[in-house]
């Protein structure tokens, strides 16, 4: 008899709880401190701690930011996307930068088929950009982890 293999959400849960945990959130009132903190509602949360759904992945980066992790690990390590995947976005070609190619183009490129790495690739992108109109002064620290 075979172990059946984690869903997303679960692998997902396996790697954010711990790491909110770790991070502080803990005890009465960690999922509301969690959820204020990442922008997610409370019944998102409950149900992310639960393994049972992923949240949208406009909130990955800001649940990066409030458990630490990096957020090419959180989306590897909760798969979301793959290595490979995550390895073809960091290793991005360089006669491609300012040459009009859009997001979707990019992740139609980068073989990036799933909506769910959709969204986080959109995602992702969007933030990229907000550091980059911020300024690297504010922001170098996050745009490291990036």
């Amino acid at each position: 008899m075979t172990t059946p293999q984690p869903t997303r959400a679960q692998r997902f849960r396996d790697i954010v709880v711990p790491a909110a945990e770790r991070a502080g959130y803990t005890g009465h009132g960690a999922k509301a401190r969690f959820a204020r903190d990442t922008g997610m509602t409370d019944s998102t949360i409950t149900r992310l701690w639960q393994g049972t759904a992923l949240p949208e992945a406009r909130f990955f980066p800001a649940i990066a930011d409030a458990t630490g992790l990096y957020l090419g690990t959180l989306l590897v390590e909760g798969g979301i996307l793959s290595p490979e995947a995550l390895r073809s976005l960091s290793e991005t070609d360089r006669s491609q930068v300012g040459s009009g190619l859009t997001p979707d183009e990019a992740a139609d490129r980068l073989g990036i088929r799933d909506d769910v790495g959709r969204q986080v690739f959109h995602a992702t992108v969007e933030r990229l950009k907000r550091l980059e109109d911020d300024g690297p002064a504010e922001h170098g620290e996050a745009a490291a982890q990036m």
